[in-house]
């Protein structure tokens, strides 16, 4: 209570000068207590109570509550700095556990302190002292953290500061440690801003991870994919094929599928080819074959030979019956072979696209009329729009009816509208070749065709097999070097780029080195594309080679070609890329420094680096030239697209900014890093640029609402509904320039895409980029100066589907619930076609003579209904209410009949369901995963809880016959196209190749 009375600290300060040192213990303890209320009259005696603390002859204990006191002073006086040397002074008499504000800041200025210090330590690799007594403090905090329970707080800590010895102590104590894991992986991919760094936490999760009695594969295999280790995934696939478990298995393809997600091709080709091989014996006998047919056979249709005894000769070198754990590993092989190898996620999908396309092709037809024969621009726009509407479905319907309008294309516009059909046949592995037959080069220099349409069909080639090259690298191989026109030469570098993507092939780089010392602008440009999409994220030396080639020639296109080149192989290098970016922003020729823009974008792309960031600001308002400029902004959409709701903020100013270059970037931007979210705010700042004042920015800006607007239907947003509308008026506008007419057709292209079963994703589900999407978009993003790299688009597209699998990679039926109205996410509504020779009705002419008659015979019509009225209520008295009067009802005749039909029709609308049930394969949007349920007592349950993606099934009940779902696929010859298609295209898959003939009708009965 003595505290409380105390109306000065004059009286203690005065003890202080005391010789007595209880005295001066007793002062300083009270003091301790007082210094909240009085810090500013003991301010003024600092210098003696610091000289207390520095007196060594004066009590340990008695000096460290001197420390406490002038570091309490100093914290109130603002100055922090000292306050912090002043607390480490004071040793255990800083107490760490301690709710007090002081303690709280202080605390947070040692972490701050302390993980500056430790970071600098490691990236300038020298020594530098840290005050034992500033890690005291720290490890204390820690140690509190731990045992308070807040081990997220600690883990946080811990990464901050490098102490990976912490952070594992923190994640083995905590009580959940599988969700202390997952949470940690998130922080490291979300806050660490090194690359290196970030490497060590993964490899120390991993180890946490494998101690575990229960491992969770599936984030193992992430990490280290992350890691660049394959030979890590490959032992757990094999441990996992290899046990007698089928729950294993089940989850050995699961985590192949989720690691072919992230597009990475050559990682995954490096993880099969370190799957050993089962062991084989030599038996003679035939037998063998008969036996082993049946149960260990990839369904492959090799059992329809049943008749050639000699054609499955090597069989019976592989003798299962003797070792049936390794027949089953086997079989268990050749199914993850084939996921890895991509080619069973890539049919899969075909399928999908395919039986769920819902393309409409009347808002294709429409923009075909609308556009002028002469425009060649807007011709080939509407061959983009097709081709992207129309992504991965292999409906070609609309260039099969409009084959003469389609002729018109001439040169490049004709080198476009062939390489189209390789985005609308994506992933038509098997038939890629045979589809694209008609327009290859046909043997040797030069077939008969336009040089134009063999370029196109071999940069098609390479679009349908995007990241998944095996098969077709050597024909595009042999197509560059048999050729010295530029055109194919063109076409063959961009088709092997896509093919060959990142896998550093020596062979493929010299063949189109080669082309690039040739010096044709023309070719010479995609080599750069082409060596860049070769070397992704290799950030190797040739770069430099590269570099200085730019610097030799005086072909612009090319010196823009290698400028992105450079930037496609530092991708995702992060800090490992800053003397080359450097280099490049620092640059005197304008198209390199546009490079080093992209290579900033791509090096730190999706991980919100500060620096990276505040780079790209400075060049967009500081840069002389307007290109690299609009580049520095649109490289922030990389930067940031894994944290979307960013980039508007970002960029709102830039948007309204007075260059139209930057506007543009900044259009670009959202649309990039906003793709597929339908971001309320980034509608709300594209929604002015699209009706800006200059042409180009309303194309970025219309391309880029498409870009966020994919697969939101018009009931989750009305604002979609009224984008739609708006393209439709500047395509049908005789006078709307040609530019943003260009946009909108896009716009109308990205909207629909892929039958409007695909999204714009850049993140997969397990937050790791997918290369392909954002490279996808990189090159898309350049068509400013080359049109044909539209089609680039196609890479980012990602199906919204829900794709579930057994443990044969078949598709069962399965039925799961959707928790949320089915109009938020259902198809847009088919377009109407207009009802002509409805004449317009005309304004007659009113007389006011007439008007007041009207007026007259309404007033005299009022007066004789209420006179009726009054006596027809009497009547219905008499009547007991069974009915109205007679000319009540003569007279509402016909308003009743109109009543009727709206009433039913008001009952037919109103009652719509809450949930819908989905079955297998679904369409399951971005938006709509958090609302997907299971159904209880279902036959399935999932190996990992995913609302969309491949998802293996587990079977409960598997003594009883399954039945398969998705067997229409385009490579199947009875079956109709679905969809929108169906009543056009009676066409199926072998009707594809251009030359074949139609299929002949169904069988029917004529009747007269």
């Amino acid at each position: 209570m003595a505290a409380v009375m105390v109306s000065s600290a004059g009286g203690l300060l005065a003890m202080l000068n005391e010789p007595q040192p209880s005295l001066k213990h007793h002062a300083l303890s009270h003091l301790n207590n007082l210094v909240d209320r009085f810090w500013p009259e003991i301010s003024t005696s600092v210098p003696i109570i610091e000289s207390l603390y520095e007196d060594e002859e004066f009590d340990l204990h008695q000096r460290q509550l001197a420390a406490l006191l002038v570091s309490k002073v100093f914290y109130y006086l603002g100055e922090l700095n000292d306050s912090l040397s002043y607390a480490l002074g004071a040793g255990p008499q800083f107490d760490v556990s301690e709710d007090t504000d002081y303690v709280h800041t202080l605390l947070a200025k040692a972490i701050d302190e302390y993980a500056s210090l430790r970071s600098k330590a490691v990236e300038s690799n020298d020594m530098v002292d840290i005050d034992p007594r500033l890690e005291a403090i720290v490890e204390r905090m820690l140690e509190k953290c731990i045992t308070d329970g807040k081990y997220q707080q600690a883990m946080g800590i811990a990464i901050e500061c490098r102490r990976l010895d912490k952070l594992e102590e923190a994640i083995t104590k905590s009580d959940n440690v599988q969700g202390t894991l997952s949470y940690c992986i998130n922080v490291s991919h979300s806050f660490v801003n090194r690359r290196e760094y970030r490497h060590e936490v993964l490899t120390l999760l991993v180890k946490v991870y494998q101690q575990l009695p229960s491992p969770d594969y599936l984030s193992i295999c992430q990490c280290l994919m992350f890691l660049d280790e394959p030979q890590g995934v490959a032992s757990i696939l094999e441990k996992l094929l290899r046990s007698e478990s089928k729950d294993d298995a089940l989850l050995a393809l699961q985590i192949a599928f989720d690691l072919v997600e992230n597009e990475h091709q050559a990682f995954l080709l490096s993880v099969r080819d370190r799957l050993p091989v089962p062991k084989t014996r030599i038996v003679e006998t035939v037998q063998a074959v008969q036996i082993t047919d049946a149960p260990n056979e990839n369904p492959s249709g090799d059992v329809q030979m049943a008749d050639g005894a000699p054609a499955p000769a090597p069989a019976p070198t592989i003798v299962h019956e003797t070792d049936p754990v390794d027949a089953t590993y086997a079989e268990r092989l050749t199914k993850i072979k084939g996921i890895l190898s991509g080619e069973t996620s890539i049919q899969l999908t075909l399928q999908f696209l395919y039986s769920h396309n819902k393309s409409d092709l009347l808002i294709l037809k429409t923009i075909k009329q609308s556009v002028e024969m002469r425009n060649s621009v807007c011709h080939s726009a509407t061959i983009y729009a097709n081709a992207i509407m129309h992504a991965g479905t292999t409906v070609d319907t609309f260039l099969r009816e409009n084959l003469d309008w389609l002729s018109r294309a001439t040169n490049w516009a004709k080198f476009s509208a062939t390489a189209g059909l390789g985005v609308i046949h994506r992933g038509h592995l098997q038939q890629g070749r045979s589809l694209m037959a008609p327009y290859l080069p046909q043997g040797g220099a030069g077939g008969g065709g336009s040089p134009y349409s063999e370029g196109g069909a071999l940069y098609a080639l390479g679009l349908i097999h995007a990241n998944h090259g095996e098969g077709i690298k050597q024909f595009l191989r042999d197509s560059l070097r048999s050729t010295n026109v530029e055109v194919i030469q063109h076409g063959a570098c961009l088709g092997l780029g896509l093919s060959a993507l990142g896998t550093a092939d020596e062979e493929i780089y010299d063949d189109v080195k080669s082309v690039l010392y040739t010096d044709s602008a023309v070719a010479g440009e995609a080599a750069g594309i082409s060596m860049g999409l070769l070397l992704v994220g290799t950030a190797t030396e040739k770069a430099s080679e590269m570099l200085a080639y730019a610097h030799e020639t005086q072909h612009e296109k090319i010196i823009r070609g290698l400028a992105l080149g450079i930037a496609l192989t530092v991708y995702g290098r992060e800090e490992g890329a800053d003397t080359l970016i450097e280099q490049m922003t620092r640059d005197q020729d304008p198209i390199i420094r546009y490079g080093g823009m992209y290579a900033l974008a791509l090096a730190y792309s999706g991980t919100a680096n500060n620096k990276a960031i505040r780079q790209l600001l400075h060049f967009a308002v500081s840069d002389v030239s307007d290109d690299v400029r609009r580049t520095a902004v649109l490289a922030l959409g990389f930067v940031l697209y894994s944290d979307p709701e960013q980039t508007p903020r970002i960029v709102s100013l830039l948007s309204e900014s007075y260059n139209p270059h930057v506007r543009y970037g900044a259009a670009l931007a959202v649309g990039i890093s906003c793709a597929g979210t339908g971001l309320s705010e980034a509608i709300s700042l594209l929604e002015p640029l699209t009706s800006d004042v200059v042409d180009f920015v309303r194309q970025g800006a219309l391309i880029a609402m498409a870009m966020v607007m994919v697969q939101i239907s018009e009931a989750s947003d009305s604002r979609v509904g009224t984008f739609r509308r708006q393209l439709e008026k500047i395509i049908l506008d005789k006078h709307e320039d040609t530019m943003s007419k260009m946009g909108a057709i896009l716009a109308s292209g990205i909207l629909d895409a892929g039958g409007r079963n695909v999204t714009i994703r850049l993140l997969s589900k397990t937050k790791h980029d997918k290369v392909t999407a954002v490279i996808g978009l990189a090159v898309f993003s350049q068509f400013w100066y080359w049109y044909p790299l539209i089609y680039f688009i196609s890479l980012a597209f990602s199906p919204t589907a829900f794709i579930g699998l057994n443990y044969d990679l078949k598709v069962p039926k399965f039925e799961f619930m959707s928790h949320a109205k089915p109009s938020l996410f259902e198809y847009p509504k088919p377009t109407t076609v207009p009802t002509a020779n409805t004449a317009a009705k005309l304004p007659t002419a009113v007389l006011s003579t007439s008007v007041k008659a009207k007026a007259r015979a309404k007033k005299d019509a009022e007066q004789k209904a209420n006179a009726e009225k009054a006596s027809g209520a009497e009547k219905s008295v008499n009547e007991s209410g069974s009915g109205k009067g007679k000319d009540a009802t003569e007279k509402e005749g016909d308003s009743m009949q109109v009543d009727s039909t709206s009433t039913v029709e008001k009952k037919a609308a109103e009652p719509e369901a809450a949930f819908e049930i989905l079955v297998n394969p679904a369409r399951v949007v971005p938006a709509q995963e958090k609302y997907i349920k299971l159904l209880e007592d279902s036959r399935y349950v999932p190996v990992k809880l995913a609302p969309s993606g491949f998802v293996l099934l587990k079977d409960l009940r598997e003594h009883e016959p399954e039945v398969l779902s998705l067997t229409d696929a385009p490579t199947s010859t009875a079956s109709p196209a679905t969809g929108a298609a169906a009543a056009t295209q009676g066409t199926t898959a072998s009707a594809m190749a251009v030359d074949d003939e139609p299929q002949p009708p169904q069988a029917f009965e004529y009747a007269t």
